[in-house]
């Protein structure tokens, strides 16, 4: 059963494919710099031997109706997909679902105009998610293809959690709520916690965190988000890589009235100047860590207030869901940034949380448990897989029907 699971972004295509038998990676890719003359296909599938070969193609792609056709071909070529008939399903990750979508859903006509109709939500995410949408229905028109949200997870959040302090009509008439984000991944970072420690997901109260250069947190009781830390956009909660987090919205009209900012400036420096690298001038938690290492102390800075921020949120989802099983640890920094996760678990020993250090040091690929012998709240660091999970989300739907 081949399923392919498509994350098309504004200038990339990044692909999975899986035989869902066995959950095998059969292929993976990554299509960059769409529309420029170096466009850069980096291709690997795995060969008659089980082992993973690569694929490198560099040449102009025009566009996405292009791309979808190189990587029509060099799948063809690999041997992966020779037809699209040997498609069961294919997976699309859409970033912003609104209100609108709560569940993965079979794409249809209907489907991709409201998804269009959400794209002032999600601007810089939905466009190019809904053209790989089009692209691949016109190339294989007659596989079955699901459209799986970011969204869709944090559905279940509450209206006293989910609603900000602003004027009714901003929310009937204009959508202004916290959606939140990385719901694919904490979904999936939960059922493995679940599967790890033999429990049923809907008996266990969760704290996730997927810290990469984009960073959430999300509170799960009873196996349901209840709150999370991203809010109607990506930019509010945790410091990330480049982007501020929660910060007084003043602080906006301020930049605007006193230092000049544009609105559009305002919007790039949040989002793209800030975080980490506005704090230290770079936003890859190994360099800051390095610098930290040589007593750098704007990276020493951006460590502490970074861990900082993530003890703040772990703190208050525990008050929200009042007991806690597990504390999970995901996303680049989350999963191998042990120096990272320690800072974060320091002065937390009575709600139960305190890591093992001997343990939280041990490189691991696999669902490491990192607590202290018997702390009743424990840590997990469990890899994500947010392809997999949207594979298997959208073959549930397939085989659940219309």
């Amino acid at each position: 059963m081949k399923v392919l699971v498509i994350n098309s972004g504004s200038s990339s295509i990044k692909y999975q494919l899986f035989d869902m038998t066995d959950k095998t990676v059969l292929a993976a890719g990554l299509l960059e710099r769409i529309g420029e003359s170096a466009s850069r296909l980096t291709h690997h599938s795995r060969n008659e031997q089980g082992e993973m070969a690569k694929i490198v193609k560099t040449q102009a792609v025009a566009n996405h109706q292009a791309g979808f056709q190189l990587i029509g071909a060099v799948l063809n070529e690999s041997g992966a997909v020779r037809d699209s008939g040997e498609l069961y399903c294919i997976g699309h990750r859409v970033v912003h679902g609104g209100e609108k979508f709560r569940e993965p859903t079979l794409i249809n006509r209907e489907v991709i105009e409201t998804i269009r109709q959400l794209i002032p939500l999600a601007p810089l995410h939905n466009p190019p998610n809904l053209l790989g949408i089009e692209v691949a229905l016109a190339a294989a028109p007659q596989v079955p293809q699901v459209a799986v949200f970011d969204t869709a997870f944090h559905q279940s959040i509450r209206p006293w959690a989910f609603r900000y302090a602003l004027p009714q009509n901003l929310y009937e008439d204009h959508q202004v709520r916290r959606y939140g984000f990385h719901g694919t991944s904490h979904c999936y970072v939960a059922k493995q916690a679940a599967r790890h420690l033999n429990r049923p997901l809907d008996s266990l109260n969760l704290i996730t965190l997927h810290l990469g250069n984009g960073a959430s947190v999300t509170a799960i009781e009873n196996g349901r988000s209840i709150d999370t830390s991203m809010g109607m956009t990506p930019l509010e909660g945790l410091i990330m890589g480049t982007r501020s987090g929660d910060i007084d919205p003043a602080i906006i009209f301020y930049l605007g009235s006193q230092v000049g900012y544009a609105l559009d400036e305002v919007e790039s420096l949040l989002n793209k100047q800030s975080g980490l690298k506005g704090i230290c001038g770079v936003n890859d938690m190994r360099e800051i860590g390095q610098r930290a290492d040589k007593e750098d102390k704007a990276a020493k800075l951006a460590i502490e207030m970074y861990c900082y921020r993530i003890k703040k949120y772990i703190g208050a989802y525990y008050a929200a869901l009042g007991r806690v099983d597990a504390l999970v640890f995901t996303g680049g920094i989350g999963e191998n940034a042990a120096a990272i996760r320690s800072r974060c678990c320091e002065g937390l020993s009575r709600l139960s949380i305190e890591i093992d250090e001997d343990e939280n040091n041990i490189q691991s690929k696999a669902i490491h448990e990192i607590q202290r012998v018997k702390m009743a709240v424990k840590i997990l660091a469990i890899p994500t897989n947010e392809e997999l999970e949207i594979a298997e989300q959208t073959v549930e739907r397939i085989k659940a029907g219309s």
